[in-house]
């Protein structure tokens, strides 16, 4: 039997411990970028120590510990301790009896508050959405800039470049580490959970590049949705979200051959389904209907979701009760993209008349230009009226328009099909 790796585990220890050291040294010290210095110089002591030692019991407080020693020492050696005094007092209050009792025990007890200042703070709408995606993946998950780089197929210098401008943007407007006003806080988290959910679905469908999906990042997003219902446990949506991305996670497996060319999903072997994330996504979907007066967009797309997991098999499918919910939701949060999935749904219920018709109508969406999807689907109605040539068409255009490899062979196989 091999021993632990050492290194692997320490990596796993920072991506599950670094937010919370990050958000704690945040409250400290009131600078992003500082507080990351700092986090990052306890992990390399980290590093030095614990490949001879062993990693501690509870090596998130030690790391948290580290980190704080350090944070002391800074404010300490640059005399802020004395200008912020006031400022920074309540929380340096008995702070080394705290950094004692924190090797063997647990971190402050408003960790929690203080992550969720965090999250607000690296999705501030003040940032573009790639700063906040970014930004997000780095202090809260963890990720190295070259594996943000590589996960967007973006150029490194590009992702660290984003993250210097987020951090300067911030700074510079000086925005307060705090959660946001009770009258903000709508707005404010359906940007957070417009993050998390970018993040996702670029792991479910991955934009460009040789793979299908990223399941990594459909990870990294599950674990910024627990921490979200864990930190805000009465904001329906984010159980909504949650729900979403469980019963979409839950396929993963199957959405992909030995090989990894996509399978779609009436081809999918659902006992390749994950039982236990459908489970989490339907328990998630139950408590954002009991929280929420109405559903909102995340909860019923996690109702049409559960639709799905609840099928045996692809014809057991409820397409009237999926189509009604893509009504509420188009009624809620109008979107050509919503009314392309609607008309799916619609072909699926009524026929592939009667979803043609619905696609045409969107053909001349601007949101649509450039978006494969709608030959694809155009192309695949077309393909169940028997219709080759125009479908061949369609499927050849989508082709030409998506960035992902996997993808551009299917619809080029599908193109070449009866």
């Amino acid at each position: 039997m091999h021993a632990p790796d050492p290194q692997r585990s320490i990596d796993a220890v920072w991506r599950n411990e670094s937010p919370k050291v990050i958000a704690a040294l945040m409250r400290m010290v009131r600078d992003i970028d500082l507080a990351e210095e700092l986090a990052q110089d306890a992990l390399v002591t980290a590093l030095e120590r614990w490949p001879a030692s062993g990693v501690p019991d509870n090596p998130g407080a030690w790391l948290m510990a580290a980190a704080k020693n350090r944070a002391i020492d800074h404010l300490r050696r640059n005399q802020l301790l004395a200008r912020k005094h006031a400022q920074i007092a309540h929380e340096l209050e008995g702070l080394h009896d705290e950094l004692h009792e924190a090797r063997e025990a647990a971190y402050d007890d408003d960790i929690g508050d203080d992550l969720l200042r965090l999250i607000f703070v690296a999705c501030h709408p003040l940032l573009s959405m790639e700063a906040r995606v970014a930004l997000t993946l780095r202090l809260l998950c963890g990720l190295a800039t070259d594996e943000i780089a590589r996960a967007f197929l973006v150029p490194e210098a590009t992702v660290a470049q984003r993250i210097v401008r987020a951090k300067r943007t911030l700074g510079e407007a000086d925005v307060p580490f705090e959660v946001p006003r009770r009258e903000e806080l709508p707005e404010r988290l359906s940007a957070v959970l417009g993050v998390v959910y970018l993040v996702f679905n670029e792991g479910y469908s991955a934009t460009a590049g040789e793979d299908w999906m990223r399941p990594a990042l459909c990870e990294e997003a599950l674990r910024l949705g627990r921490l979200l219902v864990g930190l805000a446990p009465a904001e329906a949506e984010a159980s909504g979200l949650l729900a979403l991305m469980e019963l979409q996670a839950s396929r993963l497996r199957a959405r992909i051959d030995a090989s990894g060319e996509p399978i779609l999903l009436p081809d999918q072997d659902r006992a390749r389904w994950d039982r236990d994330a459908i489970e989490r996504g339907l328990e998630a979907l139950a408590r954002a209907e009991r929280l929420a007066r109405e559903r909102g967009p995340y909860t019923l797309q996690a109702a049409i979701a559960a639709c799905h997991a609840r099928a045996a098999a692809a014809g057991d499918t409820d397409w009237t009760r999926i189509v009604a919910l893509y009504d509420e939701l188009v009624a809620l949060a109008p979107s050509p993209v919503v009314e392309l999935n609607r008309a799916v749904a619609v072909s699926m219920r009524s026929g592939p008349e009667a979803g043609l018709a619905l696609v045409d109508a969107l053909a001349d969406a601007p949101a649509l230009r450039n978006y494969h999807l709608l030959p694809a689907v155009r192309g695949d109605l077309l393909q169940k009226l028997a219709r080759h040539d125009e479908a061949r068409a369609e499927f050849e255009r989508a082709a030409a328009m998506t960035r992902n490899e996997r993808e551009r062979a299917l619809l080029l196989a599908r193109a070449s099909g009866p």
